[in-house]
């Protein structure tokens, strides 16, 4: 049996121009995680979803655990009022943190910041670093473009068949409740799997 949730960490937009019906999300999983008794971990940003997550969380009575580089605490308008704030000198240094204490990652809409660090999450899962559940919440279709552009790898034969099993993509915060209650599993991808895709012929309708 897997081991329970009691921390998620989440992904998301520090942008503070996103949609109303965005940031009603990320406060339905801020209010999610607090009535769980889960910790929030995220990037300790004080604006944009990753402002809005946390805030719900406070205002729920739950606990919210930010890592913030030092050169983006002005940029990101580091988030004070929350339980525990830790500030660092590098991105790798704050991924490295959220990584330690999470049990569980959920991704919201984002920016190229947020897709990076879905797909390190996914690869390192692929390669059996960890097998924690990846749950992305697909509101209003922002993350269809990435699986189809997953499908499109495996049809190159870039990519195996099985990288979908390494996030689960939902539709909304209960649907991600219910992932995180029920999580997959993603075993890492086999060297053989990964020479399948190396080694697979070229397409039949492939120019000679």
């Amino acid at each position: 049996m897997p081991d329970p949730v009691r921390s998620v960490c989440v992904f998301c937009a520090s942008s503070d121009a996103v949609s109303d019906d965005f940031r009603t999300v990320a406060r339905d999983l801020g209010k999610a995680i607090a009535a769980r008794g889960w910790e929030l971990v995220y990037g300790g940003g004080g604006i944009g979803l990753m402002g809005e997550v946390s805030s719900a969380v406070m205002e729920a009575g739950g606990a919210v655990y930010g890592v913030i580089p030092r050169r983006l605490a002005k940029r990101e308008v580091a988030a004070v009022e929350i339980t525990e704030l830790v500030t660092v000198d590098t991105m790798r240094e704050r991924k490295a943190l959220m990584d330690q204490r999470a049990d569980a990652f959920v991704v919201l809409p984002g920016g190229i910041g947020t897709l990076e660090e879905l797909l390190e999450i996914m690869t390192l899962r692929q390669l059996g670093y960890h097998d924690r559940p990846v749950v992305v919440i697909d509101a209003e279709g922002f993350w269809q473009p990435l699986a189809e552009l997953l499908d499109s790898m495996i049809a190159a034969r870039l990519a195996p068949r099985s990288v979908h099993e390494l996030w689960q993509l939902v539709p909304d915060v209960a649907a991600a409740l219910d992932a995180l209650d029920q999580p997959s599993h993603a075993s890492a991808a086999s060297l053989e799997e990964l020479l399948e895709v190396v080694e697979a012929p070229p397409p039949a309708d492939a120019e000679a």
